[in-house]
C-alpha cells in the first residue's frame, strides 16, 4: 500500500509521471524507461504497460541501472531510469556523478520515497537526498509539488541538455497548483501566492502545505506570500533573494533536512547578495527519524499544515 500525502480536500491524480511519460513516448521514439525492480512503486509500470518493447527490468542494480541508462543517452535515446531515492543517491552516487554528469548525458533520473514520505524509516527515509547530489556539477535537482508539476516537469526535463534527479511524489498525487496562475518552468521560482505579512519559500510537498496554511492564515487576517522553488538546482537566486528582500516574516519550507538543502540553498544567495534577512528553516532536523504512520510523523517534525500555521503566527504576532 502506497501511503498518501494528499491533504483533506486536496484532489489527486493517479501515477502522474507514468502517464506524461507515455504521452511523451507517442510523441518521441527516444524514451525509454527503466527500473531497479520498483516499478509498480515507482510508477513506471504505466509506462512499461504502454511501451514494453522500451522498459527495461534492470533488477536490484541501481548501480548497473544507472550505467545502462548512461550508455542508452550516449547513443541518443532519452531515459528515465526509476527507483527509490535512498537507493539511487546512497548506493549509486558515483554513477551518477561519473557515468551521467561528468559526461553531461540526458539521464533522468526519478527517485520515490523523498524526504518524510515513508514510515518506514532511516532505512527508506531520503531525508538527505538533495544535500548529497547538490554537490555535483551539471545536474538538475528537481522538486515538484503536485501531480501538475510533474506532468509539466516531464517533457522539459526530457528536452533539456544533461542529466537530472527529480524527487518523485508517486500513487495518488495532491493536485493544488491549478488553481492557482502556475505553470513549472524548470530553473524557475514562481510566486504562486502573493501575500503582504510573510513569506514562504517551500519546494515540493511543501509548498502544497505553505498553501494550505496560507489559507488558514488569511482565516486570521495573516496574509502569506508562497514562492515556490520546484527547481531546486540551478537555483534562482535572483527571484527568492527579492521576496525575501522586504520586512516580512520570512520561512524556508523543505521536506528535506535543513542541512544542504532549500534552507541553505536560500541562505547562501541571500549572503552572495548581500542581503541582511532572518530566515527561519521549516524542515526535518538533522537526524535519523522515526518510523510511523505519516501524519504522526508530519506533526512531529513539524511539516504538517498546523505545524506551519503556529510557526507563522507566532513570528508575525511577535513582529
Amino acid at each position: 500500500m502506497i501511503a498518501s500525502i494528499a491533504d483533506p480536500g486536496v484532489p489527486t491524480t493517479s501515477a502522474p509521471l507514468g502517464h506524461a511519460l507515455v504521452e511523451l513516448g507517442r510523441a518521441d521514439e527516444r524514451i525509454v524507461g527503466l527500473s531497479a525492480d520498483l516499478a509498480k512503486y515507482t510508477d513506471m509500470h504505466v509506462f512499461r504497460e504502454a511501451f514494453p518493447e522500451r522498459f527495461f527490468q534492470m533488477g536490484m542494480a541501481e548501480q548497473v541501472m544507472m550505467g545502462a541508462a548512461a550508455g542508452m543517452a550516449q547513443v541518443g535515446l532519452v531515459p528515465f531510469a526509476s527507483t527509490y531515492s535512498v537507493f539511487a543517491t546512497r548506493r549509486a552516487y558515483d554513477w551518477i556523478a561519473l557515468d551521467m554528469a561528468e559526461p553531461n548525458l540526458n539521464v533522468n533520473l526519478v527517485g520515490a520515497l523523498p524526504g518524510l514520505t515513508t514510515g518506514y524509516g532511516p532505512s527508506h527515509q531520503a531525508t538527505e537526498d538533495m544535500a548529497i547530489l547538490r554537490g555535483c556539477p551539471n545536474l538538475t535537482i528537481v522538486d515538484p509539488c503536485d501531480a501538475v508539476d510533474i506532468e509539466q516537469a516531464v517533457p522539459q526535463l526530457a528536452a533539456a541538455p544533461g542529466p537530472s534527479y527529480t524527487r518523485l511524489l508517486r500513487g495518488k498525487v495532491p493536485r493544488i497548483l491549478d488553481r492557482y496562475d502556475y505553470s513549472f518552468e524548470l530553473g524557475k521560482a514562481k510566486v504562486v501566492r502573493p501575500g503582504t505579512d510573510a513569506v514562504l519559500v517551500s519546494s515540493g510537498l511543501m509548498t502544497m502545505r505553505a498553501l494550505l496554511a496560507a489559507d488558514a492564515l488569511a482565516k486570521d487576517g495573516v496574509d502569506a506570500s508562497v514562492v515556490h522553488c520546484a527547481t531546486i538546482k540551478p537555483f534562482d537566486a535572483a527571484t527568492v533573494v527579492r521576496e525575501l528582500d522586504t520586512p516580512r516574516a520570512a520561512f524556508t519550507l523543505e521536506n528535506h533536512t535543513v542541512v544542504g538543502g532549500l534552507f541553505e540553498a536560500t541562505a547562501g544567495a541571500l549572503v552572495r547578495a548581500g542581503v541582511r534577512a532572518q530566515v527561519d528553516p521549516i524542515g526535518l532536523p538533522d537526524e535519523f527519524l522515526d518510523a510511523g504512520a505519516l501524519p504522526t510523523l508530519h506533526d512531529r517534525y513539524g511539516l504538517s499544515v498546523d505545524s506551519i500555521v503556529a510557526r507563522v503566527r507566532e513570528k508575525v504576532a511577535r513582529g
